[in-house]
């Protein structure tokens, strides 16, 4: 049995939340190396990766029309890099509890960012969900002392992120590649400085080149980085938002596993009330999105009918 666009679109959601949910296993990998060298790697060879899928697919010349745009997708491209080092740092500092809670609560964060920004309406369920989401961030405050910052970082910043590509209409994979293109110069100098002896970061030089594995590995974050994007996407384009939404909450919940079953970190009793909250919060949430698609989608096909 053959099977369908839709039916394609969510095995590529799922192979990519797959790939982002296992990636603390690969940063573990390399916890050894700095996580600045780590975050320089991953921006050269993602754009290198990206380059040759617009080259195979002759679309490099979208990428002067994007860079138009340069102030915006500048801004976009500081905010992922913050993102992607505060993942990076927390998997290596045995934090990954912390980064999955950030990716959890990232949905909620949106939906108050597009209130804010693009005015949009906030239901009553999703209401309820976020003050859940709050409620949970409160409990983990108060159980450990401290603010859950790498959480709130991870959220915010990919939550900030979303609002600026909301308002670029450019194709997410040349828009990748522009941000990891106006990124390259500042890795390049970074890795220039590490090799030179110039920044230590930790430890005198760089790793890459060292050893065949570790150079290895770290060429394999530019696949890494843009293998599931190209199949988010791909999916995207091919099932329901809601759908999409629900299918992302694959990605969190196989870090947490990695931190806990595999990584063995403490899970506290702050994160045995917290977690369940934001469990809670966006099966509401998720309920309530399905709903709202569901009814635009018959307001859609009456207005068709008449």
């Amino acid at each position: 049995m053959q099977m369908g666009e839709a039916g394609k679109g969510v095995m590529a959601m799922i192979g990519a939340c797959v790939v982002w949910g296992l990636s603390p296993l690969y940063y573990k990998l390399i916890a050894h190396v700095p996580p600045g060298e780590v975050l320089a790697h991953r921006t050269l060879w993602s754009l290198v990766f990206f380059a040759c899928v617009l080259a195979l697919q002759g679309r490099l010349g979208a990428l002067r029309g994007a860079l138009q745009h340069w102030p915006v997708i500048l801004l976009a491209s500081v905010l992922i890099s913050v993102n992607w080092f505060a993942f990076i740092f927390s998997v290596q500092v045995g934090r990954t509890v912390e980064a999955s809670l950030g990716y959890y609560i990232f949905p909620l964060v949106a939906v108050v960012l597009g209130m804010i920004v693009f005015r949009e309406r906030l239901g009553l369920w999703q209401g309820i969900a976020i003050v859940l989401a709050l409620s949970a961030v409160v409990v983990l405050s108060v159980g450990a002392g401290v603010v859950p910052w790498i959480s709130l970082i991870l959220a915010t910043t990919f939550g900030f992120y979303g609002v600026l590509k909301k308002r670029l209409e450019i194709g997410p994979v040349v828009s990748v590649t522009c941000e990891v293109l106006l990124l390259a110069p500042v890795a390049l100098i970074w890795l220039a400085g590490l090799h030179l002896g110039l920044f230590a970061e930790g430890r005198p030089g760089a790793v890459f080149g060292s050893g065949f594995f570790e150079s290895a590995v770290l060429m394999l974050s530019g696949v890494l980085t843009a293998g599931p994007l190209i199949l988010f996407s791909y999916a995207a384009r091919r099932v329901a938002l809601a759908t999409v939404g629900v299918i992302q909450y694959l990605n969190p919940s196989l870090q947490f596993m990695c931190a806990v079953v595999i990584f063995a970190e403490p899970f506290t009793q702050a994160h045995a009330i917290a977690f369940p909250l934001i469990w809670t919060a966006l099966a509401i949430y998720s309920v309530a999105a399905f709903r709202q698609e569901r009814a635009a989608r018959r307001a859609a096909s009456a207005s068709v009918g008449v």
